[in-house]
């Protein structure tokens, strides 16, 4: 595994800048932020060594290199599921080879449902700490020393520093930041109205299928880490909603300006 990681690295290091330190995860009806990415160019999935390509609606399957915030950056547009079939492995495999081109930030969006009460659709949610719900964990297996330790802290998964800067930006131009904990299942299922009651017993504020593999992986790989969810259906008692994955989407894409002008923000203050 450690040597096919090394081989993508080695393909993509030429098509990066050498100076790229930061990565962004685009999720579900999140693509859209890649048009405030400028000097972009774009990398299909399907041409780099050993990468996984993204078979969900709304997951573009392209690398985009270029510039957010006057920095470079690298983006993924499509990410994948272990809903689709891949592994864990498969599934924070971008996220690996960022690491070993000695990247230092990740950035990460989802599409989630609201459980927490105060929650509307269309709110951004600042993820502070997630529960794992997956059924496989993605440092489960052989350990690379090269990569990560053993056993790792998870006690600040998602950087306080960050999260202060988004709290900032998001005061000084009075868009809307909810914040919360971040519940990551394997879908493809929508919850149930007993799971989202479930979930939020158990502390959870929104849920979704996603970012929780790719955020311990790249807390494993020492990067620092942001995440926001977009609130595109509710789980609340009272509140709980029908949805499809294009309901998903068209939320996400009402939401999505805010929350592309926050990471910018933050991007425009990181000293790299």
């Amino acid at each position: 595994m450690l040597q096919i990681l090394k081989e993508t690295a080695a393909w993509l290091r030429p098509q990066i800048p050498a100076d790229t330190k930061i990565g962004v995860i685009l999720g579900t009806g999140l693509g859209d932020l890649a048009d405030a990415i400028t000097d972009k160019k774009e990398i299909s999935y399907e041409k780099i060594p050993h990468f996984p390509v993204s078979t969900v609606e709304g997951h573009s399957g392209k690398l985009i290199v270029g510039k957010l915030g006057g920095k470079p950056i690298l983006a993924m547009q499509g990410r994948f599921h272990y809903y689709e079939g891949y592994d864990m492995k498969q599934v924070t495999f971008p996220v690996r080879v960022m690491q070993l081109l000695g990247f230092e930030y990740l950035f990460v969006s989802n599409a989630a449902g609201g459980m927490n009460g105060s929650f509307e659709v269309g709110d951004i949610m600042l993820i502070e700490d997630h529960i794992n719900l997956f059924p496989e964990h993605p440092l489960r297996g052989k350990n690379y020393e090269e990569l990560g330790v053993r056993f790792l802290d998870m006690s600040e998964t998602y950087s306080k520093e960050l999260r202060k800067l988004a709290v900032a930006v998001a005061e000084k131009n009075r868009i809307k930041l909810q914040k919360g904990v971040y519940v990551g299942l394997q879908g493809p299922t929508f919850e149930t109205p007993a799971e989202y009651y479930y979930f939020r017993i158990i502390g959870g504020d929104a849920v979704g299928m996603s970012t929780v593999p790719e955020v311990i992986v790249a807390h494993h790989g020492g990067l620092k880490v942001l995440a926001f969810s977009i609130i595109t259906d509710l789980g609340v008692i009272g509140k709980v909603m029908e949805v499809s994955h294009e309901e998903v989407q068209a939320a996400a894409k009402i939401a999505q300006p805010k929350m592309a002008f926050i990471m910018e923000e933050i991007i425009k203050q990181l000293k790299l």
